[in-house]
Formats: structure tokens, sequence, C-alpha cells
């Protein structure tokens, strides 16, 4: 775990990790949040809607960015403050997630930060993009 102290980072600061979506975080999602949208949950049907498979949630994926600003970008001297999302493509069960952050921006005042970060998967689509402000 990185544990980025305010002044330690500048803009320009980037830190990159990978994660492989598993139908294992596919159930337990499922289970956490309550969400059974069988776009989600059955592949027959998501195949329907004209997606290769069920879709991961978009949620799912989104979470990532906490494991980027909570691990590796500032790490455990934060805490998330906002967060905007956009989702661009679908994410399958077998994916490797590849999220990398930077940094942006820095507020002295009040040692905000604001991280521009983005999730590709192993053939390099971007599935998602996100600017996130964090505080330490």
């Amino acid at each position: 775990m990185n544990s980025y102290s305010y002044e330690e980072l500048s803009v320009g600061t980037t830190e990159t990790f990978e994660v492989e979506v598993t139908d294992e975080m596919l159930r337990a999602f499922c289970e956490m949040s309550g969400d059974v949208n069988p776009l989600h949950t059955d592949a027959d049907f998501a195949k329907s809607r004209g997606f290769d498979s069920k879709v991961v949630y978009g949620m799912l994926t989104s979470s990532f960015y906490s494991t980027l600003v909570g691990v590796y970008l500032p790490g455990e001297r934060c805490i998330l403050q906002e967060i905007s999302i956009k989702f661009r493509k679908p994410v399958y069960v077998g994916d490797v997630i590849r999220v990398t952050g930077r940094v942006i921006e820095k507020t002295d005042f009040v040692k905000r930060v604001v991280i521009k970060a983005f999730a590709e998967n192993q053939t390099g689509v971007k599935v998602n993009t996100a600017t996130i402000s964090v505080g330490l």
C-alpha cells in the first residue's frame, strides 16, 4: 500500500494496477447489492440484448477507483470526497482491467488532490473514465 503525503504528490504523479474480473466477483456484487438484473446474471439474456455475455456491473468496475485512491494514489492517507464516472464500454468476466490515475490538480489550502483516471481492458479499450477528488 502506498502512503503518499500531500507534499510528496505533484501534478503528473501516476499509478497503475491491474485486476482480473471473476465470476465470483460478479456473484458477490449481486448478493451484496441485490441487483438481480438478468443483464448481469444470465448470459443468454445478455446475448439476446446484443452483448457478448453477462455484463459486469458498472459499479463493480467503478469500485476499482476506490482501490486506486485508497491503496495506490495517494494510498492510506486519503479520503475519497467526490467522483464522476463515465461508462464507455461493457466489461465481461475474464477481462483484465488496468486502472490508471494521474494527479491533475492540487489545492494547497485544503490539501485536496484531483485525479484523472481511466480503466481499460486487456486489449487497451477504455471501459470507463473518472475524475476523482481526495482529501489528505
